[in-house]
């Protein structure tokens, strides 16, 4: 009984180590992430990625919306404008250590400008920003 219990509490500190890693990636993994998330069409995933608020733009809404409404109109989002491919065209940083990334996503109604803005929020980045401009 003793070692199963040391087996679970084990199992449970390298779960635990290993998401906090996660969300301590550097910002380029997370805008890699992010990236596959964009290609695939997954709102369920990219939300994963949002702050708790987040300036949201897409053809048919902009402003400021909660994580979870932002997943819904990435959802909406997505289904009408389904993916056929993403690329990250431009990556950078500003003074204050966000970073953002410039790509083109391309969909079977056209082709989107697509940014994005990572904002540091204790020792992780959060997707504060996301634009898709029809071009």
């Amino acid at each position: 009984m003793k070692r199963i219990s040391i087996f679970i509490f084990s199992l449970l500190l390298v779960t635990s180590i290993s998401a906090k890693l996660y969300w301590e990636m550097n910002p380029d993994e997370i805008s890699n992430d992010i990236a596959i998330a964009i290609k695939s069409g997954n709102s369920k995933e990219l939300a994963k990625f949002f702050n708790t608020s987040i300036d949201l733009k897409v053809p048919s809404n902009d402003e400021t919306f909660s994580k979870a409404q932002a997943e819904l109109i990435m959802k909406d989002f997505f289904q009408k404008n389904p993916p056929k491919s993403f690329t990250i065209n431009h990556q950078g940083s500003s003074n204050d250590g966000s970073k953002y990334s410039i790509g083109t996503y391309v969909s079977s109604t056209g082709s989107f400008r697509t940014y994005f803005l990572l904002k540091k929020v204790g020792n992780s980045f959060f997707i504060q920003q996301l634009q898709f401009e029809l071009q």
